[in-house]
């Protein structure tokens, strides 16, 4: 199969069923959640030895009895920041104790080992659920096989790469430290060949191990067995290997530069959000199904019947329907997600009280700059795409959802609670908030269904059948909250940030003063 070839044969599997192939793409947002849990247990566990040794509480008393006032603007008056910020050092000094520095530490080094592994193992369905999907068959199902089945082996890859990698970074900082030794010119002459060499080992070495992944998929072998088909592969289709890198490299260029465009405007989310639902997963499909023809592994696909506009919409009102009927089916758990976000939201005000007038919060100051077109994109951008992952997240026995779910509705809590205007920060929250809170908890809910799923998987109560039957119905409802997300969106780009100021004359005295 040339590139070409595989290029069709990519589109035609990614539209025939999308659903049972992009959960596991979604898995890679969930992993920094899922992380994100070993690093919140890290710092509670750090937070109740400051507690238990009454550091927190001569913080506390540090800043009842200073007078610290509020943070000065460090751009109209460095000065007077500077001694605030020393100030504010010297209060919070008691924190910096060995034992909680040590404990973050552990903290960050375990949270980056997860992290690693997860992504591992998240490669790992991917490239089965592509090649099941190039085979016309269910592709979830596969992802999840392929995570058990090969995650060790892709791990190993990944972990032998880099070390190739520092080798050679090693192997080239040696060498110019050593001619610089002998003479200065035979250094500066030693950091070009190691420049070049250092170059030449990293491409090369990247070129074969691009396609190492997708031969312990495929061939169903171990490390070295995959690095040997990758290199195998790349000697017997030089011309398709070389398309392929090309079209990886133009493919990168074109999500960093609209990056970097849309960054301009701060919308850079969507490109995220584009590169995870549709960039991501085609070139996974071109790459599995070039080395998979090469092995006469994969046949090629028939394209879908329907027109693109006609599967686009059909997609959209299934996960409407989905969305509608999740909700309905599940009160009980949402009545869970509320009480948990309402419950995080109060601890995060009362924890800013201490703090109210040292540190404040200004809505109308982040609202500076507000570009309506590009605000409404990146916020449903962002809020999509955090959603999908806190929702996937749950798959780990629903704790990381819990987690996000609390340090959302704490984050909030002090926000609220900072707020200089505290009339202003509701009033523009309560127009897209009506769509996005909800849409926030049906995804929270999700995420506890997944959890409930993954432990009933995991103890053999259930099938992989049913935990890929509720990984799909999950991506379903979440194209549901999509649309919901997308209608805040654009309120709280053209909407939210204006109206007020028309609405305010008309707010009761009473209402303002006691939100003041």
């Amino acid at each position: 199969m040339d590139l070409s070839a595989a290029l069709t044969n990519a589109v035609a599997a990614y539209r025939r069923r999308p659903t049972d192939l992009l959960p596991f793409y979604v898995l890679g947002t969930a992993i920094p959640v899922i992380t994100r849990a070993v690093t919140a247990v890290g710092f509670v566990a750090a937070y109740a030895y400051l507690e238990m040794t009454g550091r927190v509480g001569r913080v506390r008393a540090a800043l009842a009895e200073g007078d610290l006032g509020s943070m000065p603007d460090p751009e109209t008056d460095p000065a007077a920041f500077q001694r605030w910020t020393d100030s504010l050092s010297t209060v919070l000094e008691p924190l910096a104790d060995p034992v909680v520095l040590g404990v973050i530490a552990a903290t960050l080094a375990a949270t980056i080992a997860l992290s690693v592994v997860l992504s591992a193992g998240v490669s790992a369905g991917q490239y089965a659920a592509c090649l099941a999907r190039l085979r016309d068959d269910r592709g979830t199902l596969a992802g999840i096989g392929g995570v058990r089945a090969y995650w060790p082996s892709i791990l190993g890859a990944y972990l032998l790469e880099v070390a190739i990698w520092i080798a050679a970074t090693l192997g080239a900082a040696i060498a110019v430290t050593v001619a610089s030794v002998v003479h200065p010119v035979l250094g500066v002459l030693a950091a070009l060949a190691a420049l070049l060499g250092w170059t030449v080992i990293v491409l090369c070495t990247r070129a074969v191990f691009a396609f190492a992944p997708v031969a312990i998929v495929v061939d169903d072998v171990g490390v070295l067995g995959g690095i040997d088909a990758g290199l195998g592969y790349v000697r017997a289709n030089p011309a398709d290997a070389l398309g392929y890198y090309a079209l990886t490299t133009a493919a990168l260029f074109v999500v960093a530069s609209a990056g970097g465009a849309l960054a301009l405007v701060e919308a850079p989310s969507l490109v995220g959000l584009a590169s995870l639902l549709v960039v991501a997963p085609g070139l996974d499909l071109v790459k599995t199904g070039l080395f998979g023809r090469w092995r006469e592994a994969v046949d090629s696909v028939d394209p879908p019947d329907d027109p693109l506009r006609e599967s686009v919409r059909a997609g959209i009102g299934r996960g409407w329907s989905e969305m509608t009927e999740f909700v309905r089916a599940t009160l009980p758990t949402h009545a869970l997600v509320v009480a948990v976000a309402v419950a995080s939201f109060a601890l995060g005000w009362v924890a800013a009280g201490p703090f109210e007038d040292v540190v404040t919060a200004s809505i109308a100051a982040r609202l500076e700059g507000h570009l309506p077109p590009a605000a409404a994109v990146e916020f449903f951008a962002n809020n999509w795409t955090v959603t999908l992952g806190t929702a996937f997240a749950g798959v780990v026995l629903a704790v990381p959802t819990v987690v996000a779910l609390w340090f959302n509705g704490f984050v909030f809590g002090i926000a609220f609670r900072l707020e200089t205007d505290l009339l202003e920060l509701v009033a523009f929250v309560i127009p897209h908030g009506l769509l996005e809170i909800p849409a926030l908890f049906v995804a929270g809910a999700v995420g506890l269904q997944l959890g409930r799923s993954g432990w009933r998987t995991w103890r053999g109560s259930d099938s992989r059948v049913a935990l890929a039957d509720d990984l799909e119905r999950a991506f379903r409802v979440l194209v549901g909250v999509g649309i919901l997300l997308l209608l805040a969106g654009v309120i709280e780009g053209f909407v939210s940030p204006y109206y007020f100021r028309f609405v305010r004359p008309f707010v009761p005295p009473s209402v303002a003063e006691a939100l003041a």
